[in-house]
């Protein structure tokens, strides 16, 4: 079994509520939702401690089975411990799962196959820990006295030319998948043998702006 856990806070401190947010006509959060409920075999739960986010999620169709302890709910809570409480709760209620995919509701964007390839590509690789990515342009600068380039600047490369050595990935945050066992041996969402997960690049929208919450409504309605 693949326990898919969706963390929703109540408190957010860039867009206020943006769990609740209307994004092209639905609460951010439902977006969300509604991609983990079309893949079969997934258990979709979300782990909140705000009703009106739980009353939300359960009219999507998700689970809320319990509301997440305030102690897990802080401005200064990680996400690790969050999925571990649903993992121990789960455990108890329905068995331990093999697997989570933890996907943030703040990165709503996902192509309608995104889920089911993941768990594909997941099960075929044999990764212990697979993280969502979109590819970057490799002209990426560190600051310092001077400043680095990651790449050769007396060779500056055509992106074309790219070797697969060569490319890079920006962590989306969007979507990880992950075996239990890392969860518990780690407290990590990522360990053992890391897979990449390559996502289309409009997948990388990650809401933190209003500006953010314009792009994701325009493509999510486009869609």
């Amino acid at each position: 079994m693949t326990l898919c856990v969706i963390p929703a806070r109540g408190g957010s401190k860039g867009v206020p509520r943006k769990n609740l947010l209307d994004v092209g006509g639905k609460p951010l959060i439902v977006w969300t939702i509604e991609q983990a409920l079309a893949v079969p075999d997934l258990d979709v739960l979300v782990s909140t401690d705000d009703e009106e986010i739980a009353e939300v999620a359960l009219a999507a169709g998700a689970r809320v089975p319990w509301l997440r302890p305030e102690a897990l709910a802080q401005d200064t809570t990680p996400t690790e411990p969050v999925v571990r409480h649903a993992i121990e709760q789960v455990t108890v209620e329905r068995g331990r799962p093999d697997s989570v995919m933890l996907l943030q509701a703040t990165s709503p964007v996902r192509h309608d196959d995104t889920l089911a390839r993941a768990l594909a590509e997941f099960a075929e690789t044999g990764v212990d820990s697979m993280v969502g990515v979109v590819e970057q342009p490799p002209f990426i600068w560190q600051a310092g006295t001077p400043p680095t380039a990651a790449y050769d600047v007396s060779a500056r490369p055509r992106r074309q030319d790219l070797t697969e050595q060569a490319r890079r990935y920006r962590e989306t945050g969007s979507l990880y998948l992950t075996r239990t066992e890392i969860y518990e041996r780690h407290d990590n969402r990522l360990g053992g043998r890391i897979g990449l997960f390559v996502m289309a690049e409009d997948e990388g929208i990650d809401i933190d702006t209003e500006l953010d919450v314009a792009l994701a409504a325009r493509l999510l309605t486009a869609r």
